[in-house]
């Protein structure tokens, strides 16, 4: 009996240390701060490159870059930010040509140049609630978010109409350097690979109503004329993040 007993405590402080080991090894829910790069992929309205619509804005697949982290409040539960920067590229010759055989048939004209210079850069800053789930030495980070969008450039698109014009009208979509709210929602996975630190990926909605443009030599009710650019975007990265 007593032999008994010493093998059934044996195995009873074996299956302790056995779980209690196997918990030490489940990453714990922490704040953290990160670094992610990776692509940013237009959208709706922003990749459309339609003559015709007005908020078409010909953008393109380019690079991002953020920093992001959240602060624990209760358990599971947080408050997650974003500050990010991303290069939605530039207009190509071919978008140019499309622009300028479309205002050559607005404007009843033999040829048009249209010329396009400057690209679109833009920041968001962005804020919410965000819920995170372990998986063995998995974090799944699921986070609803709002804040706004910056632009820093958009291109400027210049339209000059042939010598046969009886008008000096010069119609110029200006660079953009204006602000607007903007929302959207991200999921992250994280691998614990040591005590402090994670390594993941992760996976950002954002969409905006778009910033404000501003034009020279309003061509009125002919043409194309832009006044807003709305912007919607998904974001692909991978980064690192540490914890606080």
């Amino acid at each position: 009996m007593k032999k008994t007993l010493t093998i059934l405590s044996v195995v009873l402080v074996t299956l302790i240390s056995f779980n209690a080991k196997a918990q030490d090894d489940k990453p714990q829910i922490k704040s953290y701060i990160g670094l992610f790069g990776g692509m940013s992929y237009p959208g709706g309205d922003y990749v459309k490159t339609d003559y015709n619509n007005n908020k078409a804005g010909f953008a393109k697949n380019g690079a991002t870059f953020a920093l992001d982290g959240a602060y624990y409040i209760y358990k599971n539960l947080g408050i997650g930010a974003t500050v990010s920067f991303q290069d939605q590229g530039e207009l190509t010759t071919a978008d140019a040509q499309n622009l300028s055989n479309g205002y050559s048939t607005s404007f009843e004209k033999d040829i048009t140049n249209v010329t396009a210079t400057g690209r679109y850069h833009s920041g968001f800053a962005m804020a919410g609630p965000q819920y995170s789930f372990i998986f063995n030495k998995f974090i799944v980070d699921l986070r609803a978010s709002a804040g706004i969008v910056k632009s820093f450039s958009t291109p400027i698109i210049s339209v000059v109409f042939d010598n046969s014009s009886t008008t000096s009208l010069i119609p110029t979509q200006l660079s953009s350097t204006a602000r607007a709210f903007a929302y959207g929602g991200s999921a992250a996975l994280r691998f614990n690979f040591a005590d402090a630190w994670d390594v993941g990926v992760k996976f950002n909605y954002v969409n905006s109503d778009g910033v404000a443009i501003n034009n020279t030599g309003d061509p009125g009710t002919t043409g194309r004329y832009v006044t807003k650019e709305p912007i919607s975007v998904i974001q692909a990265t991978i980064g690192i993040t540490v914890h606080l």
